[in-house]
């Protein structure tokens, strides 16, 4: 039911009028748009189009994803206080380098309870172990870094160590001796501690300030028991 109100202008006749009396004789110009159109701009939709990967080959795909590996390769090679790691992270590089490592320590031997597997699976279960626990010490001292990011960083650290063992495989076949070993023992601490300078140029700002060697200390020993397998490594002979 319509408002009533009493107009003075009317006063004389003592009818009330409507309250929104007369908004029917108001109309719209002509010159005020109504309706249109809501349209992408051609450049939104070819940047949309170019972000988006469900539309690339699976060719496309797997060249992107070894271009985005080998930049944080190059990233622990020259190790520098970067997010790259961080922000863009992925656990393809890490996969990669234990399984190469661990086929690298495997022993070769026809005796079938010394068939090299033990050897695998202890090098798979040490590197995916470690890091897990690193990772879960990190969170427990106050780290404000993520579980894949934190096990993404330590993966791709053992790349100096993963070289290490291919140089000392290489040295292994030449005559054993003290040469050999000491060739071997200082390429692996120059690899050894590449992996800690690298890992802590990533992990070290995400620690509090006054909980930073708790934090380090683990992955010093993560790294080391890595270093001391590939520094005992002899291969099996056949006999």
């Amino acid at each position: 039911m319509a408002e009533t109100v009493d107009v003075p202008g009317d006063s004389g006749t003592g009818s009330p009028r409507p309250l929104f009396a007369g908004l029917s004789d108001i109309s719209i110009s002509q010159d005020i748009p109504v309706e249109g159109e809501i349209t992408i701009p051609m450049r939104s939709q070819i940047r949309e189009f170019d972000s988006s990967t469900l539309n690339e080959s699976v060719q496309n795909t797997i060249v992107r994803d070894l271009k985005a590996v080998g930049k944080k390769f190059m990233h622990v090679l020259y190790p520098r206080k970067s997010n790259t790691l961080l922000r863009d992270w992925d656990l393809w590089g890490p996969l990669i380098l234990c399984v190469t490592l661990a086929l690298m320590l495997q022993r070769g031997s026809v005796d079938s309870e010394k068939d090299g597997g033990p050897q695998f699976a202890e090098v798979f279960v040490i590197v995916w172990f470690g890091a897990i626990t690193i990772t879960l010490n990190s969170k427990l001292l106050g780290g404000n870094i993520s579980f894949f990011q934190s096990l993404c960083v330590l993966g791709y650290c053992i790349l100096p160590l993963t070289v290490a063992m291919l140089v000392c495989r290489l040295v292994l076949f030449a005559e054993p001796g003290p040469i050999n070993f000491t060739v071997r023992l200082f390429v692996v601490i120059i690899m050894f501690v590449w992996s800690i300078v690298a890992s802590t140029a990533f992990l070290a700002d995400s620690q509090p300030p006054n909980r930073k060697a708790l934090a380090v200390y683990p992955v010093f020993l993560f790294y080391f028991v890595i270093s001391w397998m590939i520094l005992t490594f002899t291969p099996q002979t056949q006999g």
